[in-house]
């Protein structure tokens, strides 16, 4: 089915609406990693920007933590030139599991993600912008519905992010994406929705642009770097060509899917954290470290105290 002989769909909750056939579980969430990290450099010059840490694992387990917990068991690693460490990181190494028997706390660290998930490696050849990125993992995907996962975006909340999408999708039938409100000063640097909140807080978008200027934007409510899409938006991707920079944007297949289909907008419940640059992974590393270990909130708040100390004249 293209963008242009698709059935318009009614909107759920209206009197004409029918139930949907059940849309298929969610398994495989594509995470596109073939990227440059030029945004950390010198941090990314020989380490791939997925691998970087936040506390203590790496940002690409966080992303797979977060996909087991949501019910999906595969990973497709959209990977390119000088990523071999991220399929490495999740290969298995018999001569460290051995050398880790008798520590079954770490061999559980170590092996959990490799023991839940099923990895799937497939090459982005040039960097063409996510929506090709997201197009490469096509064979590996099949004809079954999917998340994509932005491996910069980190949600530290009560509940996996990635969980809620997955709920909305299996109950609506319709593509799902996580959004969040921001301030007019980080608009030309997202993709923002248009459309119309619903009684339960999600929205029905009906229209999406790739870095807006500001004073153009529908609205202040960003796409954040989670997505759960049904099978039909692989023939949506690229279908409109080029898009903003150049680069063959997801941006454009969501519009096509929105019009053709339905997507909904599922707002943000906790706090987005981008590991895309210096600071804010080292914003990420505090997050993780305080939320989850009584030692490093306690190192920190010991750390923060002789700062504010070692900042008043006289004190030291």
């Amino acid at each position: 089915m293209t963008a242009s002989d698709a059935p318009p769909v009614t909107p759920p909750g209206s009197p004409e609406a029918s139930p949907a056939p059940s849309p298929g579980r969610v398994r495989k969430a594509v995470i596109p990693a073939a990227g440059l990290g030029t945004r950390c450099l010198p941090l990314t010059k020989a380490l791939p920007k997925e691998l970087l840490p936040v506390f203590d694992r790496p940002a690409l387990e966080v992303i797979a933590g977060e996909a087991t917990e949501s019910g999906l068991d595969s990973l497709v690693l959209v990977t390119g030139w000088g990523k071999s460490a991220i399929e490495n990181h999740f290969d298995r190494l018999p001569a460290l599991e051995e050398k880790l028997s008798r520590q079954p706390d770490l061999l559980d660290a170590v092996t959990r993600q490799t023991r839940n998930l099923s990895i799937i490696s497939v090459r982005q050849g040039a960097p063409l912008g996510l929506g090709h990125a997201v197009g490469c993992a096509r064979r590996a995907v099949g004809d079954e519905p999917f998340a994509v996962m932005l491996p910069d975006d980190l949600v530290l909340g009560p509940v996996p992010a990635l969980r809620s999408l997955v709920q909305v999708f299996e109950q609506t039938g319709r593509g799902a994406v996580l959004v969040m409100e921001v301030p007019k000063e980080m608009i030309p640097s997202k993709g923002i929705i248009a459309g119309k909140q619903r009684a339960d807080g999600t929205i029905d978008i009906t229209d999406l642009v790739e870095k807006p200027r500001a004073e153009d934007a529908p609205s202040n409510w960003a796409v954040v770097g989670r997505y759960v899409f049904p099978p039909s938006i692989f023939p949506r991707i690229g279908a409109s060509g080029s898009g903003a920079l150049g680069e063959i944007q997801l941006t454009d297949a969501m519009r096509l899917l929105a019009r053709d289909e339905g997507l909904i907008g599922v707002p943000i419940n906790g706090r987005w954290l981008d590991t895309g640059t210096p600071l804010g992974l080292m914003l990420a590393n505090v997050e993780y470290a305080w939320s989850g270990s009584a030692d490093a909130r306690a190192a920190l708040r010991e750390l923060l105290g002789r700062l504010e100390r070692s900042d008043r004249p006289g004190e030291h």
